[in-house]
């Protein structure tokens, strides 16, 4: 979501299908979200203003504000979060994985994310996000307290196609995911994206699935 002007009160969002469907229901309940400044170009902020300090943001102010819109590949990459005081050094998100590389249909892979510089980073989990749905299913694996089981997979992958001829996506909150490859005619690749609930400490990695040699 984002503030259509820094003159009113005014929060434009979009609802996913699932959200749509409470709503309806009378029953949408929201208990979290996430802020951003993606749109912020912070080499703005000028401190040799001639008007003085409280001119020195001005050119920021003015920035644009981004509307709602539900590609979550394209927003909320750096999300505002809250750490510790004194603080000197941001959590990084790693997994011990590189890239992978699925070589035969029905083959699985765990991938389990950490967070370093931080003590109990992301206890709730990471947010897991497969570009490409067509190369592979992904399911929790291990769930942080009060997350979803493990085995599972959830989100409103449907609402991830932004328009026609574009991969559908789809995004599991837990501790650790589970890939498992489709039988594919081509090599396929895709990326996962990691990101840390609690931290917004991101990384990605690319996917990749192999023909099956067992398709002409």
């Amino acid at each position: 979501m984002g503030y259509l002007d820094n003159t009113s009160v005014t929060v434009d969002a979009v609802l996913t299908k699932l959200g749509r469907e409470r709503l309806s229901q009378g029953n949408l309940n929201i208990t979290k979200f996430g802020l951003g400044d993606d749109e912020i170009d912070y080499d703005m902020y000028d401190t040799s203003h001639n008007l003085g300090t409280a001119f020195y943001g001005q050119a920021i102010e003015n920035l644009p504000i981004l509307e709602a819109f539900t590609n979550d590949s394209q927003t909320l990459k750096h999300r505002l979060v809250t750490l510790p005081k004194n603080t000197q050094i941001l959590p990084v998100v790693s997994v011990t994985q590189t890239s992978v590389t699925l070589t035969t249909p029905g083959q699985k892979i765990v991938i389990t994310p950490t967070t370093q510089n931080v003590t109990g980073g992301n206890a709730t989990g990471y947010a897991f996000t497969l570009s490409n749905t067509d190369v592979a299913t992904m399911v929790a694996s291990a769930s942080p307290a009060g997350g979803q089981a493990p085995g599972t997979a959830y989100g409103d992958a449907a609402d991830s196609r932004m328009a026609t001829g574009l991969q559908l996506s789809t995004t599991v909150n837990a501790a650790a995911v589970e890939l498992t490859a489709y039988s594919l005619t081509q090599t396929t690749t895709a990326t996962l994206t990691i990101t840390g609930i609690e931290t917004g400490g991101s990384v990605t990695i690319p996917i990749t699935v192999n023909r099956d040699p067992a398709l002409s």
